[in-house]
């Protein structure tokens, strides 16, 4: 977000007002197509429609005023993203520099299904301290979004390269040739993954073929390793590393299997993955308990708007016997 213009709003009629004292012609010119994003929280309005209705009237009939002609409005696919925000007696305008969100990386041409938000993907990666020399491995990649985050990372990728479009570049002040510098220097700021390992696996063949493709989108075929595995009977070759497990919950799998199946996995984890350390997401922390295992940290993090979970369990003997007596106990 770009900030253009603060204002006090102490009635309806002094966001008209402040709107019109804009120059908006600085921006962009009135054959550029808007819409216009209203939040409000605690103000002289209550209706976030009528906010957004109200600004492009302002907006509109200064253009007439000044130029004879208006710009239109494009809700779908617009040049010229507005957004107004408005607590209290405050109104802050800004020009969304962005358009799309920003998490949309445009490589994920499929998604499947409940598909991981790929800033949450890039930020679960960063909190579990991977220093991408430790190997790193998601046994339930589904999409591949951690798996191809990981990737980028380890080869400085910025996250908007595969993007074609900004809405900047609608901006009267976007400047093309300095954007293609910036764009160049990214490139040459790239390096070669090296000895980086990252691997990826999901049982299901539909959800190898949708990361597939999507790490083929992104250019990163080769960068890391992609298998159809079954996580409770393969066997890693790895003797140590970092797990980031992001498991079906909700729609996914019903209610009453979810104990069962985080019991598999800890049960797993415990069996088959001594010396890694293992980071779940989960939606549901009541089923993590039933993992047998004790978290050394839990963060609380969001997938769009879902409140999820991320605990870290550190998978070594001593800790294995521990938790093994603790449940000898509980029996």
């Amino acid at each position: 977000m770009y900030p253009i213009k603060k204002f006090e709003i102490t009635q309806q009629q002094d966001l008209y007002d402040g709107l019109r004292e804009i120059e908006w012609e600085q921006y962009f010119d009135h054959s550029k197509t808007i819409s216009i994003n209203a939040v409000i929280f605690n103000t002289v309005f209550d209706n976030s429609h009528f906010v957004a209705l109200r600004s492009k009237d302002a907006i509109a009939d200064y253009f007439n005023d000044k130029h004879g002609a208006r710009p239109n409005v494009d809700t779908i696919n617009p040049e010229i993203k507005i957004a107004i925000h408005i607590s209290k007696n405050t109104c802050k305008v800004s020009l969304d520099s962005s358009g799309q969100p920003l998490f949309k990386r445009n490589y994920r041409k499929s998604g499947g299904e409940a598909p991981l938000n790929e800033v949450l993907g890039a930020g679960l990666i960063k909190l579990s301290g991977w220093d991408q020399k430790t190997p790193l491995i998601d046994p339930m990649c589904g999409s591949g979004t951690i798996p191809i985050e990981a990737a980028m990372i380890a080869q400085n990728i910025p996250a908007g390269s595969f993007r074609k479009y900004f809405s900047f570049f609608n901006w009267k002040d976007f400047d093309a040739n300095l954007f293609e510098d910036i764009k160049k220097q990214a490139v040459e700021n790239q390096q070669p993954i090296g000895n980086t390992t990252i691997e990826a696996y999901d049982i299901s063949g539909k959800n190898i073929s949708i990361a597939r493709q999507n790490i083929l989108e992104a250019g990163l075929l080769g960068t890391l390793k992609l298998q159809r595995n079954d996580f409770f009977t393969y066997t890693p070759k790895l003797k140590s590393g970092i797990l980031i497990i992001n498991p079906p919950y909700g729609k996914r799998l019903p209610q009453k299997d979810m104990i069962d199946f985080h019991k598999k996995i800890g049960d797993t984890l415990k069996n088959k993955y001594e010396g890694f350390s293992v980071w779940i997401i989960s939606q549901d922390e009541y089923p993590l308990k039933f993992i047998g295992l004790k978290p050394s940290k839990k963060i609380t993090v969001y997938n769009g708007p879902i409140e999820c979970k991320y605990l870290k369990f550190e998978i070594y003997r001593g800790s294995m016997k521990k938790n093994q007596k603790n449940s000898l106990q509980n029996k």
